[in-house]
């Protein structure tokens, strides 16, 4: 491994930190400073929301002070707005505790540009290997972020959770300091100006649809079903909270330790042949909702879901490195996350809503329209490809 690519794998385990942290408290805390429960979860929509606006700021970033420094600077911003979340559930504000989960999501959309670094920091043939062992780091980060911010909760003991984001701020900060010693690997890093192509042109390649429909929609199913996992267990099924936690637990470790051979798999079989495999594992996600659900029918179900994330993500990702030329990285990449990210947003902000209106069952009938697409994107791209001179 190469000492880029090592400190961007470093840096991921400590940075990403923030999601799961987000993910695990933000509607506890939401719901004991909200002046109006119902607004308990707006926190954690917010977020989402400012990795999505994020994901335009750090490609414009990076564009005119490049990779190290970009990444540096929303390192000390996960610090500072780590800290004033933290000062805003000591004073139980809660309209600044979402202010800072805002700029917490901004500061999650730059660590999502790790993956593209990686990318950049080898071979071209080696790039689906590279994002993978980022991806990887995320399931140490899904572990280290919640179990050091309950640990640290009551550092503070007249309030709850203030040392939880003392220590999500120590944590995010550690990555300023490894990207030191980052070296930039691109000839146009810094003070890109957007040249090349333009952005119609860009998108109308049909690697670029197939690639971002796997990707987004990928995204926005998984999502999607997973938001919606603990309110249909515990709140309609009335499982236990305990079983509950188990199957997201399963569920996040199905989601990144595949990462370990994802890579290898693109690299042998292709990528329109993971993306496949990727919807072939939504599918028995799908058909086993038709069932009782049961405990072990959630467990199934969102293991095969996580499984099916990784395959579609990466191959998403990889084959996008593949559709733009060096001066259009940061338009192509900002493009895709813009898209990735508000489509994730939509997938998570609307879970709630059709879980209370629907069912588990219908829930995963919504998703087929969107496997539908993915498939008809690679399909589509595969024939124009198999066209050319």
């Amino acid at each position: 491994m190469n000492k880029n690519l090592l400190i961007l794998t470093l840096s991921q385990i400590f940075s990403f930190t923030a999601a799961p942290v987000t993910v695990f408290l933000s509607g506890i805390i939401g719901s004991q400073i909200s002046p109006v429960k119902s607004l308990a979860t707006l926190p954690m929509s917010i977020s989402v929301v400012g990795i999505a606006i994020g994901a335009i700021i750090a490609t414009k970033v990076m564009s005119l002070i490049g990779r190290k420094y970009g990444f540096i600077s929303a390192s000390i911003g996960n610090l500072l707005f780590s800290i004033l979340a933290a000062y805003s559930i000591m004073y139980q504000n809660f309209i600044l505790f979402c202010f800072a989960n805002f700029f917490i999501g901004i500061g999650m959309a730059f660590t999502h540009q790790y993956r593209f670094a990686a990318a950049e920091s080898v071979e071209q043939s080696m790039a689906p290997k590279a994002i993978s062992i980022i991806l990887f780091g995320g399931i140490i980060s899904a572990f280290l972020g919640p179990s050091l911010a309950n640990y640290s909760k009551d550092l503070i003991s007249e309030n709850l959770y203030v040392g939880s984001y003392l220590a999500l701020a120590l944590l995010t900060f550690i990555p300023a300091i490894l990207f030191l010693f980052y070296e930039s690997k691109s000839k146009i890093d810094t003070n890109v100006e957007y040249k090349g192509r333009n952005y119609l042109e860009i998108i109308l390649q049909p690697r670029f649809i197939q690639a971002i429909a796997a990707s987004a929609f990928g995204y926005a199913i998984m999502t999607f079903l997973m938001t919606a996992t603990p309110i249909s267990m515990h709140v309609m099924e009335n499982m236990s909270l305990n079983k509950t936690s188990i199957v997201i637990q399963f569920h996040v470790v199905s989601m990144f330790l595949p990462s370990l051979v994802t890579g290898h798999l693109i690299k042998k079989y292709g990528h329109s042949n993971v993306i496949y495999a990727g919807v072939f594992l939504y599918s028995i996600t799908i058909i086993a909702s038709i069932f009782e659900q049961s405990f072990f029918n959630y467990m199934f179900a969102l293991i095969f879901l996580g499984l099916g994330w990784n395959f579609l993500f990466i191959s998403g990702t990889s084959l996008l490195v593949l559709t733009y030329k060096e001066e259009e990285k940061y338009k192509a990449q900002g493009l895709n996350d813009f898209v990735v990210y508000s489509v994730h947003a939509i997938g998570s902000l609307s879970a709630g809503i059709f879980i209370a209106l629907t069912n588990w069952k219908t829930m995963n009938i919504i998703c087929i329209p969107f496997i539908i697409l993915i498939i008809l994107a690679t399909i589509r791209a595969e024939i124009l490809d198999k066209k050319k001179p």
